[in-house]
């Protein structure tokens, strides 16, 4: 076999361990209790932690962007809706 075969055979092997290894994992997760509960808010505090790094970053549209977003988010409660306001803002305003 040539290296090409191998490679491709060792990254397929590679993608199926870790797949395997996520789902016999994910039968072990507890459903109920305080680890439950953090594995449930665990992808909200890394969004949030991302935008709030990002905000840091950024200068006048992304905080422009941020603030109507929250105001989004605040009286719509639909998050699909603030990040589609939050990126239009953004790309809006740096625009201009």
């Amino acid at each position: 076999m040539d290296n090409v075969t191998l490679t491709v055979l060792g990254l397929g092997l590679g993608t199926f361990a870790i797949r395997l290894t996520g789902y016999l994992l994910g039968q072990r997760v507890p459903q109920t209790g305080p680890w439950a509960r953090g594995l449930e808010a665990l992808p909200g505090c890394l969004f949030a932690a991302l935008v709030t790094y990002l905000l840091l970053q950024g200068q006048g549209p992304e905080w422009i962007a941020g603030a109507l977003a929250a105001l989004t988010a605040a009286l719509t409660r639909s998050l699909s809706l603030t990040m589609i306001v939050g990126i239009g803002v953004v790309l809006l305003v740096r625009g201009l």
